[in-house]
């Protein structure tokens, strides 16, 4: 029995009521990361211990430069305590460079896995389906927006290790030495991820919206571009500009907006850390030249020790700027995280099988359909216990009014739909994920509005693998009525066309569909669609005499309005 060709999506996080929108985004961006955490994790964790590694380079220097100024000896020879500084400073940049390196591979797997289960979502998506997302917010999603994840995952998640880490050791480095310079640190530090925190909220909400009008944006203009041979023959320039303009200048104000959120965090970042420091810088001033003794453990700070306290104060704020600097990147990668969790989580109507190619089978292309039910999605059944049975070589022409299920029929037929209930048959097979394929082989589609690449007219003849050029093409072009055609181009077959047809008008680009499936091998069943859909009598007909010339010794199966 055939099975309903309804995809197995993963769950989208964002269609949960009893999350809220933060752990929906968190969800959405844990799925996205998966099996890439623990190698995330590493290069983090190097990266950490690199920074770590400036608390005995700093000691060393402290050490040093006391001895020089009060005339004291070294602990250790001078070329001694350089040659272990240099040592230091080798592993420290070793560590964060390997870190940094194993992060980008990490956040360059996950952006390719990404970027492929978006295009095979899209490429099985059934193109009967009417609530397929459009191509151009996925290609934007896929192209642009996923980019956005990389700076999560190579700045923000190690900063996030780090924040955690680094100022905590070195508070605890400066406890022995100065109480005081450690209260100092103890108050100004907390308060930055508090306001943080605060900000992000904003940040977040922002970014999504920017987001979503970018997506906006580039779908308009992805359709505009298409149909811009007929905007400029029905005289829509003026409006689709002004159009184009309006959304281009909502992207602009989403924009300014997620970057006046950007400036001003990093306003309070930075207000807070300069604070700190000059507040320590002071305190251990005033305690080496004698004027307080107050803030440490009894004994006055050493200069080994003053010059320690200064050096470490810095680096407890630089993990918080980092921090900070990288905070609105998960605001972006968890915006990217949850379209895409909406885009794979939503559910549709899937092409049975893969897509791919396949031995197409040997039997007679008899097609049979049982008790077969169809609806899209949750809506009314399009079809109820359809009985249909098509024997090879037939010509069969399934006519109705719209939303009858014509169209419907021919995608159940062809394996771009699957049914909800019945049994569908062809070449003596259920028709199944594991047939479709290589039924399809065999299939010639030809479509209301026949699809083309960008190129000449031999290459899109020959788009079904067959070689468009001899005495083959010659006889196709002469059972499609489409000799005249390419006589009437400027360059023959060598004129270029675009995707959507440009170049053709709808009969002559009906008529290169035909010639298409004619020269197609091994393509003994011809699904047409609406083939004479919108067009003159005169041309329908000879569209109408092609296709009947084409199905010849071939099984025709044509959904139409015409009922000539």
């Amino acid at each position: 029995m055939s099975q309903p060709a309804t995809a197995d999506p993963p769950p989208d996080p964002a269609s949960d009521p009893s999350s809220s929108p933060k752990a929906a985004a968190a969800a959405a961006l844990a799925e996205v990361v998966g099996p890439e955490r623990p190698a995330q994790r590493r290069g983090a964790a190097l990266q950490a211990v690199a920074a770590l590694l400036w608390v005995p380079q700093a000691v060393l220097i402290a050490l040093t430069l006391a001895a020089l100024v009060e005339g004291t000896a070294l602990p250790l020879g001078l070329a001694a305590l350089a040659g272990l500084y240099l040592a230091l400073a080798g592993l420290r940049i070793g560590l964060d460079a390997w870190g940094k390196r194993i992060v980008h591979l990490a956040a360059d797997r996950v952006r390719a896995r990404l970027r492929g289960r978006l295009v095979d979502a899209l490429a099985r998506w059934s193109p009967m389906d009417a609530g397929a997302p459009h191509s151009g917010a996925v290609a934007a999603l896929a192209v642009d927006r996923v980019d956005h994840i990389e700076p999560y995952l190579t700045r923000y998640e190690p900063a996030r290790l780090k924040v955690a880490v680094v100022p905590l050791a070195l508070w605890c480095v400066v406890v022995p030495l100065s109480w005081a310079g450690a209260a100092i640190l103890l108050v100004a530090g907390p308060l930055i991820p508090v306001f943080m925190a605060l900000i992000g909220m904003k940040a977040r909400q922002a970014s999504q919206r920017q987001l979503a009008e970018i997506a906006s944006m580039t779908g308009y203009l992805l359709d505009r571009i298409r149909g811009l041979v007929d905007i400029r023959l029905l005289g829509g320039v003026g409006g689709a500009t002004s159009a184009l303009a309006g959304a281009a200048d909502r992207v602009r104000r989403e924009t300014m907006a997620v970057l006046r959120i950007a400036f001003l965090s990093t306003a309070v970042l930075e207000l807070f850390a300069a604070l700190g420091v000059a507040m320590v810088a002071v305190h251990v001033g005033f305690e080496l030249l004698g004027l307080t003794d107050f803030g440490t453990w009894g004994a006055p700070l050493t200069l080994a020790q003053g010059l320690l306290v200064l050096m470490l104060a810095p680096d407890f704020f630089q993990p918080l700027r980092d921090f900070g600097a990288a905070y609105h990147d998960r605001a972006d990668a968890e915006a990217v995280a949850l379209e895409a969790a909406s885009l794979l989580g939503r559910h549709r109507a899937s092409i049975l099988g893969r897509g791919a190619g396949a031995v197409p089978p040997e039997a007679a292309p008899a097609i049979r359909l049982a008790g077969v039910d169809f609806a899209y999605g949750e809506g009314r059944p399009v079809l109820e216990g359809v009985d249909l049975e098509i024997r090879p070589g037939s010509r069969v022409a399934i006519t109705g009014p719209s939303g009858a299920g014509k169209s419907t029929v021919l995608g159940l037929i062809a394996g771009f739909l699957g049914p909800d209930a019945g049994n569908i048959e062809a070449a003596g097979r259920p028709l199944d994920a594991a047939s479709a394929d290589a039924w399809r082989a065999r299939i010639a589609w030809i479509g209301q509005r026949p699809h083309f690449v960008a190129g000449s007219l031999r290459a899109n003849l020959g788009l079904y693998g067959a070689a468009a050029e001899g005495a083959e093409l010659a006889r196709a072009l002469t059972v499609a009525n489409a000799a005249e055609v390419v006589d009437a181009a400027p360059r023959g077959l060598a004129t270029a066309i675009g995707e959507t047809g440009h170049g053709v008008s709808g009969g002559e680009a009906r008529r290169l569909a035909l010639a298409r499936a004619a020269l197609a091998p091994g393509r003994d069943v011809v699904l047409a669609d609406e083939p004479t859909a919108e067009l003159d009598p005169e041309t329908a007909a000879v569209v109408a005499d092609g296709l009947m010339e084409l199905a010849d010794g071939r099984t025709l199966v044509v959904a139409t309005h015409d009922e000539a």
